[in-house]
């Protein structure tokens, strides 16, 4: 079976601050995103790793994934789905079974993590990583708390986020081609892009290792987080 992962990481990073893109910032001596590719590159379920890149930044890119043997980087679009939908069309020349996407400043994606979803996916044509809320969730409009929200059925979506190679790119396909209309919910995520599809997508436990690094905090936590401090 082939197993695909995409990594998509075609973004600005306007939250990090001046610099680089937080995919390419050091973490440990080395970028951001080479920790990510080598996770699903050590994995042994993965046959194939392709990333969406900026097209200002293949550079940064070939330096950062230098000795790695990943496809050739794929450009992406101006939105994180459009960047998405592109990947998928390159891969369609030659298609997996499956894929996983995930997101490029995501570097501590665990093995188990991994498998988790693609197992998954035996039963379901989308699954996906994902933590449940333990906060206590408040809704605010003006300053002011409007309502507590019921947090029993709540889950932090995470990636990676895995799919049936031919679902998720007909969804993505469909998602694209439909107007943008007021009482739709924005896409934010490629389950919601197969949820608007109506597909069903089953949940698996992810990790709180897995944070996304957006910001410099992020940065920071990541850097404890090799050394082992947290």
């Amino acid at each position: 079976m082939k197993v695909t992962a995409l990594i998509v990481c075609a973004g600005r990073g306007t939250r990090m601050g001046p610099g680089a893109p937080k995919q390419y910032r050091s973490l440990g001596g080395v970028a951001v995103l080479r920790h990510t590719a080598l996770a699903f590159r050590l994995h042994p379920a993965i046959t194939g790793i392709a990333a969406v890149i900026h097209r200002d930044d293949e550079a940064l890119y070939e330096a950062a994934t230098e000795g790695l043997d990943l496809a050739p980087p794929i450009v992406g679009g101006a939105t994180r789905d459009t960047s998405v939908r592109l990947g998928l069309e390159a891969l369609a020349a030659d298609p997996p079974d499956l894929v996983l996407i995930h997101d490029g400043v995501r570097p501590f994606v665990a093995p188990e993590t991994i498998t988790s979803v693609i197992a998954a996916l035996e039963t379901s044509p989308a699954a996906i990583a994902a933590m449940p809320v333990f906060d206590t969730i408040k809704s605010c409009a003006g300053g002011l708390i409007t309502g507590t929200i019921d947090r029993a059925s709540l889950w932090r979506a995470q990636t990676p986020q895995g799919f049936s190679f031919p679902a998720i790119l007909a969804a993505h396909r469909l998602v694209a081609s439909r107007p943008t209309l007021p009482d739709v919910p924005p896409v934010t995520d490629d389950a919601s892009v197969a949820e608007a599809a109506g597909l069903p997508v089953r949940v698996v436990q992810g990790s709180e290792d897995a944070f996304k690094i957006t910001t410099e905090a992020d940065l920071r936590r990541a850097e404890r987080h090799l050394r082992g401090d947290e």
